[in-house]
């Protein structure tokens, strides 16, 4: 029996996570969102009544509900977390379509919208892996994961040019850090810490995106198979959690992944 913790389970990748992860009914699986109430019909059309999901309700900027749901996990594990997955994140349509040139143009909404996007996708997780370290070191198996993208990447990013999502490529960049930190400190209490992309996953990339914007991320994608002349279309969310899962399994803290970026299928070919 596994314990497992994922945040962002209303939807997308953290619900596919909550699914296939519960489909073992000795695993005990924990998903954090932001309201129960809102998702609570979604995810029961997606996995059912299992009895070994507990929902709990917390937000990634509200550091007190995320500290509500240690002793909440805590009293249903015995005192122990086996796998912590910190999948929450945040790509704005503000900048998620634009390049940092044009996005200067606009200094006081960029500069909000990198605030927002270091809240969510940095500031957030480290709380998260800080309150849940007591757990997560009583367990023998002691993973934590980040899930990161390869726009992290900076010669992927200077060698084709890829110039969209500054928030959100820069925030991310600076969690694998705090991922590479964490790992600093706990590699030699026998914690394996990593960030891991889920590859180009199909998703409403487009949700609210003009004409325009659309094109140019269009154009943005023309240079993918450039970089990777195999990539034909983004995959689906239940092969990318699948390959994850694999990879998270498969390592271990000596393995070469400790405090390392990498793909779904656990190499940097990102796609």
């Amino acid at each position: 029996m596994a314990s497992y913790l994922i945040t962002g389970v209303s939807r997308g990748l953290g619900l596919e996570f909550l699914r296939q992860i519960s489909e073992d009914p000795a695993n005990t699986v924990f998903g954090i969102l932001r309201n129960k109430a809102a998702a609570a019909d979604n995810i029961k059309a997606t996995v059912g009544d299992r009895s070994n999901i507990h929902l709990l309700q917390a937000d990634m900027n509200d550091y007190d509900s995320l500290k509500a749901t240690v002793d909440q996990v805590s009293s249903i594990t015995g005192g122990k977390l086996d796998y912590l997955i910190s999948n929450v994140a945040i790509n704005n349509n503000f900048s998620a379509f634009d390049d940092i040139a044009g996005l200067g143009a606009k200094p006081e909404e960029f500069e909000q919208d990198l605030i927002d996007h270091f809240k969510v996708n940095v500031v957030g997780p480290i709380h998260l892996f800080n309150l849940y370290m007591p757990l997560v070191l009583n367990s023998p198996i002691k993973k934590v994961v980040n899930l990161t993208s390869g726009l992290i990447d900076t010669a992927l990013t200077t060698q084709y040019n890829i110039q969209l999502c500054p928030s959100y490529a820069i925030s991310k960049a600076a969690a694998h850090m705090a991922v590479a930190k964490f790992s600093a400190r706990y590699a030699d209490e026998g914690v394996l810490f990593f960030s891991i992309s889920p590859g180009f996953v199909l998703t409403s990339q487009f949700e609210g995106a003009t004409e325009e914007q659309v094109a140019r991320t269009l154009q943005e994608n023309s240079k993918y198979s450039i970089y990777a002349p195999w990539f034909k279309a983004p995959i689906p969310a239940a092969d990318s959690i699948s390959a994850m899962l694999e990879t998270i399994h498969r390592a271990h803290v000596n393995s070469g992944l400790r405090g390392a970026a990498v793909s779904h299928r656990g190499d940097t070919k990102w796609l």
